[in-house]
């Protein structure tokens, strides 16, 4: 399995800690939410910078590079998982990214569906926040792991921001990771995790210090302040346009 996969997947099991049960000592030292370094993929010792704070990944996001530049990435890095942003790559430049020891792949809606059947690596989408909902809940039928949020560079967090995330957040049944503007706040990140963003992916222009320090942000976020996934409800029509709810049923059992 993907070993940014399986973060996710721990992540959410600590977030779920009922009421009243005392965390185990991994769950308590988890992070709110994940850390993903983005990488230009120009230098491999890039990779390192992840490494150096213990993030959760990297992610090479300006450039698809060589199989051998991967594996150099992927030494570089250590335990760190690294992933790949290859958009509307083929399949066999992603076959081979995996086989270079790439840990997960970030994917474009316009990308070759068969890398979908790759069971080897971790599968992302990468999707605007203007998606039409119809193909949000869509997203659900795919097989992948989880969707990243394209958000632009030259603003803040701003409240439609919140929004978009929470109903992708409620939609979807898979983690949703944002990308983040540079200077991001430690408020800025706390709304993001209150609204269930389980990830986010810093720019590959900022300083291995801007990256340490927003680690540290992330880490003293509030343990359990992420909203729980919500469930969307399905309306069916009954006879003649009505809808079928709770009133007719309680009509019936007169």
């Amino acid at each position: 399995m993907s070993k940014f996969v399986d973060k996710l997947q721990n992540l959410a099991k600590s977030s779920g800690t009922p009421i009243g049960f005392r965390p185990s000592a991994s769950e308590a030292e988890s992070s709110a939410m994940l850390l993903i370094v983005g990488l230009s993929g120009a230098k491999v010792n890039e990779a390192k910078r992840a490494a150096d704070i213990n993030a959760g990944a990297g992610l090479i996001i300006d450039q698809i590079p060589s199989a051998t530049v991967v594996r150099q990435m992927v030494e570089a890095a250590g335990g760190i998982p690294l992933g790949v942003f290859i958009d509307d790559a083929a399949e066999e430049k992603a076959n081979e990214l995996v086989s270079s020891g790439c840990d997960f792949l970030v994917i474009g809606i316009k990308a070759a569906a068969a890398i979908l059947q790759n069971e080897e690596v971790g599968k992302f989408l990468m999707v605007e926040p203007s998606l039409d909902y119809a193909l949000v809940r869509a997203i659900n039928s795919l097989e992948i792991d989880g969707v990243f949020l394209s958000k632009g560079i030259d603003s803040s967090i701003a409240v439609q921001d919140l929004l978009v995330c929470r109903r992708f957040v409620e939609f979807l049944e898979k983690p949703v990771m944002m990308t983040l503007p540079p200077c991001v706040t430690k408020a800025e990140l706390v709304g993001l995790s209150q609204v269930g963003v389980e990830g986010v992916v810093a720019l590959p222009t900022e300083s291995a210090e801007a990256l340490a320090e927003l680690k540290k942000l992330i880490d003293d976020l509030p343990r359990g302040i992420r909203s729980r996934r919500g469930g969307v409800g399905v309306m069916l029509p009954g006879h003649a346009g009505a809808v079928l709810g709770d009133e007719d049923e309680e009509e019936e059992e007169i």
